[in-house]
């Protein structure tokens, strides 16, 4: 369901400490929030076209993570999913891990009957020029956190005010555009 970012923040990092201990298996968080940004590791001021407190007034939270990637947004009609796993019982390589959540998302997008890939150089799933998912990851002795943002049928406007993950001649689509109707 919808749940507030501070809110699913805490819960990953409380299952995160779990996993880390072995008291939880390996988990999925899949939701939705209310507007809000965040700002990666690689993120900065210079990604926002309004700032922080304008952002505020249009009912936007702005957040400072420790993820990486940039500026991005998260909202309504956006799936965000939070895997929380242990790498070292899979595979401990971050660029694999990164490769393997574009992988699943490409898959799932392409059972919609819209083909979605990678661009050379950039994380995340792709619509030809357009991203449709953002990817940011943290990871703490190989377990997981944070993960990815799949538009779906957000309002992409709320993307006319940032730099998203700082690439400034790249678009955001969502799958309702893609598809053309709202219902994904």
């Amino acid at each position: 369901g919808r749940i507030d970012y501070l809110r699913a923040w805490r819960l990953q990092q409380r299952l995160a400490d779990a996993r880390l201990r072995r008291r939880v298996p390996d988990t999925l968080l899949l939701l939705e929030h209310p507007p809000t940004y965040t700002v990666g590791r690689r993120g900065g001021e210079g990604q926002f076209l309004l700032g922080p407190g304008e952002l505020e007034a249009k009912g936007a939270s702005v957040h400072w993570v420790d993820r990486g990637g940039g500026v991005t947004f998260h909202g309504p009609g956006q799936l965000v999913g939070y895997p929380v796993l242990d790498l070292s019982r899979w595979r401990p390589d971050i660029d694999a891990y990164l490769r393997a959540l574009e992988e699943v998302l490409i898959r799932a997008i392409w059972e919609l009957g819209v083909q979605a890939g990678r661009s050379p150089g950039n994380t995340g799933v792709w619509i030809g020029h357009d991203k449709v998912a953002a990817i940011g990851v943290k990871m703490s002795r190989w377990v997981t956190t944070h993960g990815f943002a799949l538009n779906l049928s957000c309002d992409l406007r709320w993307f006319d005010h940032i730099v998203p993950c700082g690439l400034a001649q790249r678009g955001v689509t969502s799958l309702e555009r893609e598809i053309g109707r709202a219902h994904v």
